[in-house]
C-alpha cells in the first residue's frame, strides 16, 4: 500500500501575470491613446478620398450621364413631331450643305442648352453643357460641363469655349489627353449638330485667359473662323496647371436632318437602352 505522504502537496497556482503565455499588462499612455487616434483619422481619411474620388465620382458621372439622354432624346422627339414624314423606298440623298449654321441665343446662368459627344471617351460618353463655369455648373448632377458666358455659342465665328473636370464630380474630361488628331468633337442643341474636330492639346498656366479668347492664344486678332476649346486642370487630382484640347469647326446639320454618320449608331443606342 503506498504511503500518501510520498505524494506532494497541492502545487500553489503562480499569479496571473506570471503564467506561460501571459504578458504584463501596459500601461495606458496619452501617446498610445493620440496614436491610436491617428490611425483611425487616417483610415477615415483614406475612405472619405475613396469615397469622393471613386464612388462619387461614378455616381455624378452615370447622373449627368443620364441628364444629357433625357435632353438629347427630348429634342430628338420633338424634330421628329415637326418633321415631314419620310418615304422609305427613297433612295438616301447626298450629304448636303445646309449652309451657315444657326446660332443661338446665350442662355441664362445655369441653363442647359447642349449635349456634347466624344466617340474618343467611348460609344455611352456625353454630357449635358450648362452656361457659366462655377460649382453650381460643375459639381451639378445636370451637367458636369461649363461654357464660359465671355465665349461664343456653338456655331458662331469665335471661340465656343467649356470647362469641366479631369477627376471628381463626374470627371467630364477625365480622358483628354487621349484626343488624337481628328477625332471628332459633336455638339448638340436644340437647333441641330454642330460637328469639329480635334487639332492640338496645349498646357498652360491658370492664369492663361487668352485661351478662351475668340482667337485661341490671339486676343490681339478678330476671329474668322470657328473654335471649340476645352479646358480642364492638370495634372489628375491637382490644380497646378490646365491641359486645354482645341478644335476647329467642320459642318453643321439641323436636326431635323438626323445625326451625324458616326454619331447616328451611338445615339440610337441611348434611345433603345
Amino acid at each position: 500500500m503506498t504511503d500518501d505522504s510520498e505524494f506532494p502537496a497541492e502545487l500553489p497556482v503562480p499569479p496571473r501575470h506570471a503564467r506561460r503565455g501571459a504578458r504584463p499588462r501596459r500601461p495606458v499612455t496619452v501617446v498610445g491613446v493620440l496614436g491610436e487616434l491617428l490611425i483611425t483619422g487616417g483610415v477615415l481619411v483614406l475612405l472619405f478620398l475613396g469615397w469622393q474620388l471613386w464612388w462619387n465620382d461614378m455616381i455624378m458621372a452615370n447622373a449627368q450621364t443620364n441628364s444629357a439622354t433625357d435632353l438629347s432624346q427630348n429634342w430628338i422627339q420633338q424634330s421628329q413631331i415637326t418633321a415631314k414624314p419620310v418615304d422609305p423606298t427613297t433612295p438616301p440623298a447626298e450629304p448636303q450643305d445646309f449652309g451657315e449654321p444657326v446660332v443661338a441665343t446665350p442662355p441664362a446662368e445655369t441653363e442647359t442648352f447642349a449635349v456634347m459627344y466624344v466617340p474618343r471617351f467611348g460609344a455611352d460618353y456625353h454630357r449635358t453643357i450648362a452656361s457659366g463655369v462655377g460649382t453650381n455648373v460643375l459639381n451639378s448632377s445636370r451637367s458636369g460641363i461649363g461654357h464660359y458666358p465671355s465665349s461664343q455659342m456653338p456655331g458662331e465665328v469665335g471661340n465656343f469655349a467649356v470647362a469641366a473636370h479631369r477627376s471628381a464630380n463626374g470627371g467630364a474630361l477625365h480622358l483628354i489627353h487621349e484626343l488624337q488628331l481628328g477625332d471628332a468633337i459633336y455638339v448638340q442643341t436644340a437647333d441641330g449638330y454642330y460637328t469639329y474636330r480635334f487639332r492640338d492639346l496645349e498646357y498652360v498656366q491658370p492664369t492663361a485667359v487668352d485661351v478662351i479668347g475668340p482667337v485661341p492664344g490671339q486676343p490681339e486678332m478678330a476671329p474668322v473662323d470657328r473654335f471649340i476649346t476645352l479646358t480642364t486642370c492638370n495634372p489628375f487630382y491637382s490644380t497646378a496647371e490646365r491641359i486645354i484640347a482645341y478644335g476647329v469647326f467642320e459642318s453643321w446639320q439641323p436636326l431635323s436632318a438626323g445625326a451625324p454618320t458616326e454619331l447616328a449608331s451611338i445615339i440610337a443606342a441611348q434611345a433603345k437602352g
